[in-house]
């Protein structure tokens, strides 16, 4: 029995189909994955926040260091290959309330572990004023108990330091400045863990900040830290001054 074989034209109707219909997947495939690594951001933060949690809770109370120097939480890399990388966190003093694995420390989003020039492993800092780095117009938290509304203060954020590694701590001056940017693999969103526990994912506002942001995510070689905000775009900055985590503003 014959059977009869597409013309050429049926054939290009069905490419046709198939195309329309790829272009109308695809943005959904891309929303799904997005979200994907969304939730899989969150889920490594609140880890890192419930590691935090764990360590004071054995330490006396005492926050974990939130430096990049010998003794805190990480440990600034001794060279700029990957696994150089992945080496100070594990010598760092929150690696063991982790359950040992490096993964938690970054955001699958992150991209700048494809870049050459960085090749940057963690995306996730400590505000220095958690035990932190100490900075100009902030009085150090040393003790839980020197945080005041621990679910409204912020512990790790997704920090975007442009020379190859997150270094120290993220900063900000008080009266409110930006010193760090922060970054925005989220389609302008960034995961922030809380000195509770908890983690979210939380949406920037602010055009300004927003464009600074992005100048050192994708544009690292002309980024220049410190940035006040405009008197019209506030609203980015009284959120992360009012959620600083500190004993006390200077």
């Amino acid at each position: 029995m014959k059977t009869r074989a597409f013309t050429l034209i049926e054939l290009l109707v069905v490419i046709a189909i198939i195309a329309v219909l790829m272009a109308i997947l695809m943005p959904s495939l891309r929303a799904a994955r997005d979200q994907a690594k969304r939730v899989h951001c969150v889920s490594n933060v609140k880890t890192l926040s419930l590691a935090w949690f764990m360590y004071k809770d054995e330490n006396d109370d005492k926050l974990v260091g939130g430096h990049t120097t010998a003794g805190h939480w990480v440990l600034a890399p001794s060279g700029n290959s990957v696994e150089q990388k992945k080496d100070a966190i594990r010598q760092g003093a929150l690696f063991p309330y982790v359950n040992d694995t490096v993964d938690v420390y970054r955001c699958p989003a992150d991209l700048r572990i494809k870049d050459p020039g960085q090749f940057a492993f963690r995306s996730f800092s400590i505000a220095g004023g958690a035990n932190g780095e100490s900075w100009a117009g902030a009085v150090q938290a040393k003790i839980y108990s020197d945080l005041k509304r621990p679910a409204s203060k912020y512990i790790f954020l997704e920090d975007i330091d442009p020379r190859g590694y997150n270094t120290g701590s993220w900063v900000m001056d008080f009266p409110p400045s930006w010193v760090d940017p922060l970054a925005m693999w989220h389609n302008e969103r960034g995961t922030i863990g809380f000195a509770d526990g908890h983690a979210e994912m939380h949406r920037w506002h602010d055009q300004h900040f927003i464009v600074w942001c992005q100048q050192a995510m994708f544009e690292p070689a002309s980024f220049s830290f410190y940035r006040s905000a405009p008197a019209d775009e506030r609203e980015d900055i009284t959120y992360m001054a009012s959620g600083y985590p500190c004993k006390s503003h200077d």
